[in-house]
């Protein structure tokens, strides 16, 4: 009797841990990681169906558990600083709880795993942008005219331009994207907001941050830098506006400059059937008359 007690208490203990797993979504980074002994599967797709197998158990025992991307080369890195055998299981376990406390995860709600692994790959994504944006920031040092932080400074600046483009819809919802070309490729910030009962704006706040942090660096680094903001409300066509920075300030594109961007292909330049239900339109002036330009340095 104390026997079936104890299990039956232990049970009730396990749905009270949380867990995370460190997924290879990549099949090049799953063949990597078999180079390991101890690593035993051998095919990526069966490895799939496996761990969708143990993530659904662990959900029918009332356990929630999140997934990570687990890198092999940041493993590898891991362990040797901090002197694990990356062949030993162990050493596995310990990376995926480091994964849990710092790198980018999402839970695991009972989706099919193929519905999942897009949006953890773009967290991942997301995460890399904002942590690079963040560094750029930190190495720009100081304007060697007026000694103030360039990347201070831009941060505050991008700021209060994304609460003139806030003030500048009414609708209910509005997706709003940041584009900065660097070289090799475009980094992008997306921003999702919508209003309460009460006509209060609702946003995430790390979508926010990795948002103004990327602006700024367009503001810092006088890039081609755009935003575009979608305006979704019920029963009306969604309004599409954008702007291209310039120096400090955000330019408004005009209705035929938003809607031949939008149905341009950025890779090809072919041109692209316009959305229905949309109006491509000619986008308000934002923010103050602050002097173009920003820093010299």
């Amino acid at each position: 009797m104390a026997r079936t007690q104890h299990t039956t208490m232990r049970r009730a203990l396990r749905r009270e841990v949380a867990g995370t797993i460190g997924l290879l979504a990549d099949e090049d980074d799953f063949a990597a990681m078999r180079r390991y002994r101890t690593f035993t599967f051998d095919d990526h797709t069966a490895y799939l169906q496996q761990a969708e197998g143990l993530l659904r158990s662990l959900a029918s025992d009332g356990g929630h558990t999140t997934i990570a991307l687990f890198d092999p080369e940041e493993y590898a890195e891991y362990c040797a600083e901090a002197g694990l055998d990356p062949d030993a299981p162990a050493s596995r376990t310990r990376f995926t709880a480091e994964l849990a406390a710092t790198g980018p995860t999402v839970p695991y709600d009972g989706q099919p795993l193929a519905d999942l692994l897009p949006d953890l790959i773009d967290e991942a994504v997301r995460r890399a942008t904002w942590e690079y944006a963040t560094l750029l920031l930190a190495r720009l040092g100081s304007c060697a005219v007026c000694g103030e932080d360039i990347g201070r400074a831009a941060f505050n600046r991008a700021s209060d331009l994304l609460v003139h483009l806030l003030d500048s819809s009414e609708t209910d919802t509005r997706h709003l994207v940041c584009s900065v070309p660097t070289t090799p490729e475009t980094l992008l910030a997306a921003l999702h907001t919508a209003q309460d009962d009460d006509g209060h704006t609702e946003l995430d706040e790390t979508e926010a941050l990795q948002f103004t942090t990327l602006l700024a660096v367009g503001i810092a680094t006088h890039s081609a830098a755009g935003v575009v903001m979608r305006s979704l409300a019920d029963g009306k066509r969604d309004r599409v506006q954008g702007w291209r920075l310039h120096g400090e300030r955000l330019m408004p594109l005009t209705a035929a400059e938003v809607f031949d961007a939008y149905c341009t292909d950025a890779v090809s330049g072919d041109l692209v059937a316009p959305e229905s239900g949309v109006d491509y339109c000619a986008a308000p002036i934002i923010g103050d008359a602050r002097p173009e330009g920003g820093h010299r340095h």
